[in-house]
């Protein structure tokens, strides 16, 4: 019976030992939900991660991530995650201007027989978590469409930059009305996952929209912008179109 035991606990010993280790240690790439750090589960319990923003401008963290958003309530959508049928769901016409608008906070639309809400957001954290906001709103998140947009403000024309995303599940994103990133798949948001083309930002405002396509369980997103060398850009100021609290 000793034995039985001893060799017990020493297999128990050794599982643990070959166990994988996972360390978040500050910020790395990684996980989906969005606590402190990157990565952390997604839970509804936790919906503070998001607060309805207040004042007229916000700056980014100081890793540059873009906090402000406006988020529009979800739209049930079929949730396949492959580039066709991303492609297919987010270039259909579910409201007028969807590529163009600049909504303000408390904006309402119809699609289908559903009115949806713009709301103003922001996240505590480095990225946006879309489980949470659907939690929020008593929405699901699940084989939803997101739509969110913001305005960046720059003080002078800035050359050579690049959008640099991260997303769960897929997304594709637009600077100033020209499609810049398609990042596709059922995926875990990494920071940087996907990066634009150089593009240039305007002396004032810049309008960057992004439509996500979820099919299950914990989504989020992340956004930056990089400059000529790879830095983030903090410099910045976010106003998430014309707000009024």
């Amino acid at each position: 019976m000793n034995m039985f035991r001893y060799l017990l606990v020493s297999a128990f010993a050794v599982l643990i030992a070959l166990a994988p280790v996972t360390v978040l240690a500050g910020r790395g790439a990684g996980g989906g939900g969005g606590g402190a750090g990157y990565g952390g589960g997604a839970t509804a319990d936790t919906a503070n991660t998001l607060k309805a923003a207040v004042g007229s401008t916000a700056t980014p963290d100081a890793d540059g991530f873009i906090q402000r958003w406006l988020l529009l309530e979800p739209i049930p959508v079929n949730g396949q995650v492959t580039q066709n049928a991303v492609q297919a769901t987010v270039k259909k016409d579910y409201f007028p201007g969807q590529l163009d608008v600049i909504p303000k906070d408390g904006d309402k639309l119809v699609v289908g027989d559903a009115e949806l809400t713009w709301h103003a957001m922001d996240t505590k954290f480095y990225n946006v978590n879309l489980y949470h906001f659907g939690f929020l709103v008593g929405k699901s998140s699940g084989n939803s469409l997101f739509w969110a947009v913001t305005v960046v403000n720059c003080p002078e024309e800035m050359h050579d930059v690049r959008l640099a995303i991260g997303c769960n599940s897929a997304t594709v994103w637009w600077v100033n009305g020209q499609e810049v990133i398609g990042v596709y798949g059922d995926r875990q948001t990494v920071v940087d996952d996907g990066v634009s083309k150089r593009l240039t930002l305007k002396k004032g405002a810049n309008i960057v929209r992004c439509a996500l396509v979820n099919n299950a369980g914990a989504t989020d997103f992340c956004a930056r912008f990089l400059d000529s060398s790879g830095k983030p850009i903090t410099g910045i100021t976010i106003n998430a179109g014309n707000m009024a609290r």
